[in-house]
């Protein structure tokens, strides 16, 4: 996020050195950009929008409607249940000063992190000196919700509500807080050797995407899939869902500038640019292959385009983010569809075909694409690869082991009677009516 914002900006200076392992700081007031403050302040609050209400509509539209409080409850839940882990050990652990592995423990319960009225005098990060540390903690925590969130449209419409909290708060621990220590942390592996991740393709889209996958995997396809329709039961929801994943993603993308200045500027042209374009590449291949274009067709597709261009937000030009939407319009088309037959794992909502292998593609278009003069550094296919098969490798180990001891424990999934009645009355005691 803004990391790479700093990162690039360091790298040009030829800087780094000086800042890895730099521990958040107090400083003057006067030092505070109120302009910068104020545009995190509306990033923060547009990202935590895509988890609720955007990506919890998103995803309730597409279940069956016996499963659409418990879609919804899953997105809320996971909102608040991150926030407490974020503010009580994961900020800590992925942005304060440790190894190039895990960050340390200066920051547990947000210890530390001061506004001095009196002495006019507060904190700040390393990697956002203009804006309050408390803004950019919680900037940082809308990402850690958002991205386990995600996972749940992998596995949606079988999972015990139980066993995906506990899972969720193991995961958020285990895999996003070391991932994002390594890509986006002063000192981190990854950031250290030059991976691009601008806002998330790697930390957020091929985590949660690779997740969802060993999770659909893990616990297998729902009952009476390929066999009884389930197809979605209000696409009015999922558009205003998607619609409104499109207006948060500014917040995500050109938030992740950590500044209002001309690369934020630059990364939300970029964002509606690749949107707009995957959103039309997976229509057209839709209409011409199936002969009709579906509205959830050109909703997948503006999602598509908003995971791809992710990573490279601020790092390519318009023509960058021209190739980069067409072409993740196009491979997440392919994936959500094609790929999901030809394997026949039951990814309930796309969160792989979409989120996993649309952040593979940003990724590794990053390092082809990517403008040294608008980003400070220079792209590497091969840096974007190493950072991509890494995580790829590292979530799906951790994640199938966490799914294995959750399942032994506990068990993951519910019965098949609780399945066809519907999550919503067994699990939680409600209808939609």
């Amino acid at each position: 996020m803004k990391k790479h914002f700093t990162l690039a900006a360091l790298l040009a200076a030829s800087a780094v050195p000086a800042f890895a392992g730099a521990a958040p700081e107090l400083v003057e007031a006067s030092k505070i950009s109120a302009g910068d403050t104020a545009w995190m302040m509306t990033s923060t609050a547009l990202v935590l929008f895509m988890t609720i209400p955007g990506l919890a509509l998103f995803y309730a539209g597409m279940v069956r409607k016996k499963n659409v409080l418990s879609t919804l409850m899953q997105s809320f839940a996971i909102t608040a249940l991150m926030t407490v882990i974020w503010v009580v050990i994961g900020y800590s652990l992925a942005f304060t000063p440790g190894n190039s592995l895990i960050g340390g423990f200066d920051r547990i319960m947000l210890d530390g992190i001061t506004f001095l009225k009196d002495e006019g005098k507060l904190t700040v990060h390393p990697l956002a000196g203009t804006i309050p540390e408390a803004l950019f903690m919680m900037f940082q925590m809308t990402f850690a919700i958002i991205t386990p969130a995600l996972i749940t449209g992998a596995f949606a419409e079988r999972m015990k509500f139980s066993a995906m909290l506990v899972f969720m708060t193991l995961w958020s621990l285990l895999v996003y807080v070391p991932v994002a220590h390594w890509v986006w942390a002063p000192g981190g592996w990854m950031f250290d050797h030059g991976v691009l991740d601008f806002a998330g393709g790697t930390v957020v889209h091929i985590n949660a995407g690779i997740a969802g996958l060993v999770c659909c995997l893990v616990l297998g396809k729902r009952v009476g899939y390929g066999k009884e329709p389930m197809a979605p039961h209000n696409l009015v929801l999922t558009l205003i869902g998607a619609s409104m994943l499109w207006v948060g993603w500014f917040g995500f993308n050109a938030g992740s500038a950590v500044a209002a200045d001309g690369r934020a500027a630059m990364a939300m042209m970029t964002t509606q640019i690749a949107t707009g374009v995957a959103a039309l590449a997976w229509m057209f291949a839709e209409w011409a292959l199936k002969g009709k274009p579906s509205v959830l067709g050109i909703a997948s597709g503006a999602v598509a385009g908003l995971v791809a261009i992710t990573p490279a937000a601020g790092f390519v030009d318009a023509k960058g983010a021209l190739i980069i939407g067409f072409v993740a319009g196009l491979v997440c088309y392919w994936g959500a569809t094609g790929l999901k037959h030809m394997l026949k794992y039951d990814d309930s909502l796309d969160a792989f075909g979409v989120h996993g292998i649309g952040g593979i593609v940003g990724a590794l278009l990053t390092g082809v694409l990517a403008v040294k003069e608008i980003g400070g550094v220079e792209g590497s296919l091969a840096t974007q690869a190493l950072g991509a098969g890494v995580t790829i490798v590292y979530c799906a180990i951790v994640s199938f082991i966490l799914l294995k001891g959750i399942d032994l424990v506990m068990g993951l999934r519910v019965t098949e009677e609780e399945e066809r009645e519907g999550l919503d009355v067994r699990l939680h005691g409600e209808r939609v009516e």
